[in-house]
Formats: C-alpha cells, sequence, structure tokens
C-alpha cells in the first residue's frame, strides 16, 4: 500500500536525451527501516533522488514522499536531506549554518540549542561549531551537512554518500546512530558505494545502468547469490545480467 511507506517508487524512469539513467524502479522505504541504495558512481543513485524530492521531473511512473508527490513544502519539513554536494554557507559558523537551517525547519528557538549540541556529538564537530565553514575540510563539510540533515529529528532521512570523505571511526558511530534512528520508528535511505555499509541496513537495492537489479535484506541477498558479502552479490549480479 501506497500511504504505508514513507517513500513509494513505483516504474519510475528518468532519461537525459537518448541516455536512460533510470528504467522502471520500484523501490520503497517503510516505517522504521534503514534502506540502502548502492551502486557504482553514475548508475542513477543521485538522480533517482533528485526525482523523488522534485528537484528533477521523471519521464514516467510515479514517485511519493510521505504519501505525497514532491516538492511540497510541507512535506520538506518533515524530511531530512543530505545532498551529494554540499550546499552551506560558506561565510558563517558551523553553529550559524546550523541555527538557520533549524529555523528554516521551524524549529523552536528553545529547542534548537539542545539540537545542534546534540547533532555536533553526533558528527563530532563540537569543538569546530564557531569555525568559519570557509575554514573547513571537505570531511569536515558532510559532517555539517549530515547535521543539519539531522536536525529536528525528522520522520524520514534522505542520504546521498554521507559517509565520503569521513574516517573509519566517525563512519561507525554514524551508522550507530542510524540504526537508533531506525529504532525509534523513524527511517533512512541512504546512497553508498561502500559495499560495507550496504550490510549494515535493513534491505538493499542494487542499481546498475538504471535498473534495481536486487532488492531485499543483505543477509537474503547473500544466501540467494551463495555468496559471503554484499559486494560479491553486486559483482554476482553484474554478471549475471
Amino acid at each position: 500500500m501506497v500511504e504505508k511507506n514513507y517513500i513509494y517508487m513505483h516504474k519510475l524512469s528518468k532519461s537525459f536525451g537518448k541516455q536512460t539513467v533510470l528504467h522502471s524502479v520500484n523501490l520503497t522505504v517503510k516505517p522504521g527501516e534503514i534502506i540502502g541504495l548502492i551502486g557504482p558512481s553514475g548508475a542513477g543513485k543521485s538522480t533517482a533522488i533528485k526525482v523523488l524530492l522534485g528537484m528533477e521531473k521523471g519521464d514516467g511512473g510515479q514517485a511519493l514522499v510521505l504519501g505525497t508527490k514532491m516538492p511540497n513544502r510541507e512535506i520538506l519539513g518533515r524530511i531530512g536531506y543530505m545532498a551529494q554536494s554540499d550546499a552551506l554557507y560558506e561565510n558563517l559558523s558551523a553553529k550559524e549554518n546550523l541555527m538557520f537551517f533549524g529555523k528554516m525547519r521551524g524549529i523552536k528557538t528553545a529547542a534548537l540549542q539542545a539540537e545542534i549540541e546534540y547533532v555536533a556529538q553526533v558528527v563530532d564537530l563540537t569543538n569546530h561549531l564557531s569555525k568559519r565553514v570557509s575554514g573547513y575540510s571537505g570531511g569536515m563539510k558532510r559532517r555539517l551537512s549530515l547535521a543539519i540533515a539531522m536536525l529536528g529529528r525528522p520522520e524520514l532521512m534522505i542520504l546521498d554518500e554521507p559517509t565520503v570523505g569521513i574516517d573509519p571511526a566517525l563512519r561507525h558511530k554514524i551508522w550507530v546512530e542510524l540504526a537508533k534512528i531506525r529504532d525509534e520508528g523513524r527511517s533512512v535511505l541512504v546512497t553508498t558505494h561502500v559495499m560495507d555499509e550496504a550490510e549494515l541496513t535493513d534491505r538493499v537495492a542494487l542499481l546498475l545502468h538504471g535498473d534495481i537489479i536486487a532488492f531485499d535484506t543483505p543477509q537474503k541477498l547473500e544466501r540467494q547469490y551463495q555468496v559471503k558479502s554484499i559486494e560479491e552479490v553486486f559483482l554476482k549480479a553484474e554478471e549475471e545480467k
């Protein structure tokens, strides 16, 4: 049922000129689960998210977020979105960025300071909040973008390659936090080309050349393809395609 899914894609297609980027893609995200959308660079992961959020217009099929076709301002306020490229105000400090985006999301001033402290702790930026973003490294900017997406405890988080440029210890900490979000009944759609991150999801969709070639729990996919890792699943599925 469409209304029971936080994300619903059905036969979604998208082309740029003669190049088909998405071909009849089906994908759902239910309340209280982490869905991984994995595939190599250029597979169509970011395009799928842009069509889902109404940033690009699909050529066919259906894409709904919280039962609604995007863009929709009210629904956007219930989503934490992290794009593949950082959209930050570089002349402001990290805290000023967080305050700005928190107010944009409608978080009351009385609650915003505690929210900022919480998300900064998760991404290990507590000691760098007063620094201007123009002086941040690429990895620090990714961490700040993730912190912004987490503000306000959104029902649904859509994260496009959130751990690029982040060291393994912090990446582990972030995934622990994503699991907590899932356990609270909220949901996460995360794209990645880091195959070991896919092992941490509840269900994983393998996207290749615009097609979802497999979509199930990591354990079931590994049994289905008779291999021991999602990376091996992907390689074997690619060979069979």
